[in-house]
């Protein structure tokens, strides 16, 4: 995996995109990890505040995980970043929440992670998985830190009528 050296805004947004509040979700391993990013190209465009990576692009920081045909990520005034959009056929974000805790893995044709929310949306062909119980539909919207999903059949950019569909494991099995 080829390893760049970023400008600040690049280094701090994907930073936070990767681990938002380090304390509240992520391991604690993962700020302090090497971020990791491969991409055939990237667009970076300091005064819009938007880094463009496309081409089989794969972020990685400790348990993070972000991959996309496309991952742009988008900076706010105050140069903290705001929003990443992954898109393609499957893109595809996942995290270990905590040591005890199982990883959290998502796909949507598009992956839109609202920073300051800390609320992620899975758009079209919509799927989550929490340990054992799994969602899926057209649209996807997952809170991360109240653990909260929230399902739809249809929304905007999501190809005809997807049904929700979940499957929950039972209490007494999720601790075995």
């Amino acid at each position: 995996m080829k390893r760049f050296s970023f400008v600040p805004l690049l280094t701090l947004g994907i930073i936070g995109l990767l681990l938002g509040s380090a304390s509240t979700l992520a391991l604690e391993g993962d700020a302090s990890a090497p971020i990791e990013v491969e991409a055939d190209r990237l667009d970076l465009d300091n005064r819009a505040g938007t880094a463009v990576y496309a081409g089989d692009v794969d972020i990685r920081q400790g348990s993070m995980q972000l991959t996309g045909d496309r991952v742009e990520i988008q900076r706010n005034d105050q140069g903290l970043l705001s929003r990443a959009t992954a898109s393609g056929e499957r893109a595809y974000i996942e995290q270990k929440p905590a040591p005890d805790e199982p990883v959290v893995r998502g796909w949507g044709r598009t992956i839109v992670y609202h920073v300051a929310e800390r609320r992620i949306e899975l758009i079209d062909r919509a799927e989550l998985h929490q340990g054992g119980d799994t969602f899926d539909g057209g649209y996807l919207e997952y809170f991360l830190d109240r653990r909260v999903v929230q399902a739809r059949a249809d929304a905007e950019g999501v190809e005809g009528r997807q049904r929700v569909r979940m499957t929950l494991e039972p209490e007494q099995q999720k601790g075995q």
